[in-house]
This record gives structure tokens, C-alpha cells and sequence, in this order.
């Protein structure tokens, strides 16, 4: 597996990552089993990347990964995040505590679940509602020079924020969306910022949360208990609206003897060595279909094709409900 930098901290992780919350929330039903086989297979194929959150089932994630991680620790570089003011086991009620101290009560119970000594990359999965984003990075900084932590990286959060973050402690990633259907926000404002901050772009949902891969051709298509039916962009009016968007995925997809997800995959992975893309997947077989994206070649003149056809601000509908929206850090 091709490696790519994480930013400036001289640690190079996998081209290619592996999102792990479908695992145990959003897309359909739990599949233990299979979702730990998956995390095996990613190993296998050169895949170290884990990307996780103590929000993603409620703690099912980190502790799914625990187990699927015994005795092959070594082979992994393990991503997970913790977040300030939503009701999980940590914080039942759902309040956002005043004060940093719950920064590393998060971080232990999340080492607790993963059975861990350490986490390899450790986010602020969004940005927190009531303390300054000095006072979060500090402690999580502490919590570097413990050894509970190698790098610190925010999720959501907007340039000025990074800044400040980046001014306190090293920030190694940012992660955010990024794909042919989400452009505007990460090329126009963050990625410049990551580049001249030299933070790693970890991109998550790089295939639109599967709109991209051309299987859904209504929402009824969706899985019933399917997080993706709150999604403005994938209800009826705004998904007859971007669904006109994928026949040119698809025609340069059957030209160049590709699935359309693995074209629009292949695209980001063309964005620059500082993109990290972490597509989810609980399945083998999906896995190794987006593994094989590595492979294809984009001339300057495709990337153009495809850019053409997925112009900035052209989806219908925003990324999240409308209260998700509103913890994004813009």
C-alpha cells in the first residue's frame, strides 16, 4: 500500500483509510462478524489508517475495533475522536461541560473501550460549544506529553479556528468532507489552510455517503433504518436534482472500466498527497473494490471532465440536518 505524510509530524500513514463508523451506526444493521473480518482484510491489504469516535455507537465502535485490533496493534495507526456536549455513556444528559477537564475523562474511557495504552491520532470531533479552542487544544496537548496521545487532530472546524488551534500545539490532521459533491467549503477555505499549515486533509465520505457509487437511484433505495434518509441531500426534492449529476460519472466510469465510486475515489485521491480519504465500509467486498481505486489514472484533461460536471456548489441540499449543521465550526 502507497503511503501519504501526516502532515508535518514525519509519520506516513496508508493512501488509503479505513472509516469505521457504519460499522456500528448509520448505514443499515450491525454486522460484527463481518465488520471485524473487514478491519482484518484492511490490515492485510497494507490499509493501517482506522478512523473511529466515541460517538459512533455509542462506545460499540471503539470496542468493536479493540477487538478486531488484538494482537495486531502494531499494524495499525488508530484514529478516534471525542466530543464536547452530546449524550453518550461519558455524558448521559448531553451537556457541554465548562472547563477542560472532560478532555481527558474522554480520552480514558475511550482507551478503556479501545483496550489501548495509547491513541495513535486523537480528534476534537466538534468544535466545543462553551470552551475557547486554546483551552481544548492545551489539554489535549497534555495529553500528548503523557503518552495517552501521539497527535492531536480537529474534526469540522473552521480556517480561523485552525489557526488558533495550530498557534497553541501542533495539529497533525484535519478532518472533513470532501468529494466530487462536496467541494466548495474544503478547496476554497481549508484545504489552502492545511497546506500552508502543513496539516494532513483527512477526508471523510469521499464518495458522497455512497450517492457517488450510482446504486441509489431513489430514496427509496435506502436501507429503512438508514441515518441517510434525514439527510437533506438525499430526499426527494433534492435528490431528483443530483441524481442529473451522475450520468457523466458513470460514462467516464464504463470508458475507463471502473465503478463510478471508485472514479469519484480516484478523483480525490488524485487532490494532492496531503488528502488523506478515509471511505467507510463494513463489507470485504467493498473494501477491496475501493482498494483497487488506487490504481487508476487520471490525466489533467478527466480531473477537468469531472470537475466540469460537479462544479463547485452545484448539490442540491446541505451536507447535514439543519441542528447538525449548526455544530459545523464555520
Amino acid at each position: 500500500m502507497k503511503k501519504r505524510p501526516l502532515g508535518r509530524t514525519g509519520v506516513s500513514v496508508s493512501a488509503l483509510g479505513l472509516g469505521c463508523m457504519g460499522m456500528s451506526m448509520a448505514y443499515g444493521t450491525r454486522d460484527d462478524a463481518e465488520s471485524i473480518k473487514t478491519v482484518h482484510r484492511a490490515l492485510d491489504l497494507g490499509i493501517d489508517h482506522l478512523d473511529s469516535a466515541e460517538l459512533y455507537g455509542d462506545g460499540h465502535n471503539e470496542e468493536l475495533l479493540g477487538q478486531a485490533l488484538k494482537g495486531r496493534r502494531d499494524k495499525a495507526f488508530l484514529a478516534t475522536k471525542y466530543h464536547n456536549g452530546v449524550k453518550n455513556r461519558r455524558n448521559p444528559d448531553g451537556f457541554a461541560e465548562k472547563g477542560c477537564a472532560y478532555v481527558k475523562k474522554a480520552c480514558e474511557m475511550s482507551l478503556a473501550r479501545l483496550g489501548m495504552d495509547h491513541i495513535d491520532l486523537y480528534y476534537l470531533h466538534r468544535l466545543d460549544p462553551v470552551n475557547p479552542i486554546e483551552e481544548v487544544v492545551s489539554a489535549m496537548d497534555a495529553l500528548r506529553k503523557e503518552g495517552k496521545i501521539r497527535f492531536i487532530g480537529l474534526s469540522e472546524v473552521g480556517a480561523d479556528t485552525l489557526r488558533r488551534a495550530a498557534k497553541v500545539a501542533p495539529i497533525a490532521a484535519l478532518q472533513t468532507e470532501y468529494s466530487l459533491w462536496s467541494r466548495d467549503e474544503a478547496e476554497q477555505k481549508m484545504l489552502p489552510v492545511c497546506r500552508e499549515l502543513g496539516v494532513a486533509y483527512v477526508a471523510y465520505s469521499p464518495m458522497g455517503r455512497g450517492f457517488l457509487t450510482a446504486q441509489f437511484k431513489s430514496p427509496e433505495a435506502l436501507p429503512q433504518q438508514d441515518r441517510r434518509h434525514e439527510h437533506p441531500r438525499f430526499q426527494k426534492e433534492h435528490f431528483a436534482k443530483n441524481a442529473q449529476l451522475l450520468p457523466a460519472l458513470e460514462a467516464m466510469a464504463a470508458r475507463k472500466k471502473c465503478t463510478p465510486a471508485q472514479l469519484a475515489l480516484a478523483w480525490v485521491l488524485h487532490k494532492g498527497d496531503e488528502i488523506l480519504p478515509i471511505p467507510g465500509t463494513k463489507r470485504r467486498k467493498w473494501l477491496e473494490e475501493n482498494v483497487a481505486a488506487l490504481e487508476i489514472a487520471l490525466s489533467g484533461t478527466e480531473i477537468a471532465e469531472l470537475e466540469r460536471a460537479f462544479p463547485v456548489g452545484v448539490t442540491s441540499g446541505t451536507r447535514y440536518p439543519e441542528p447538525a449543521m449548526k455544530q459545523l465550526g464555520r
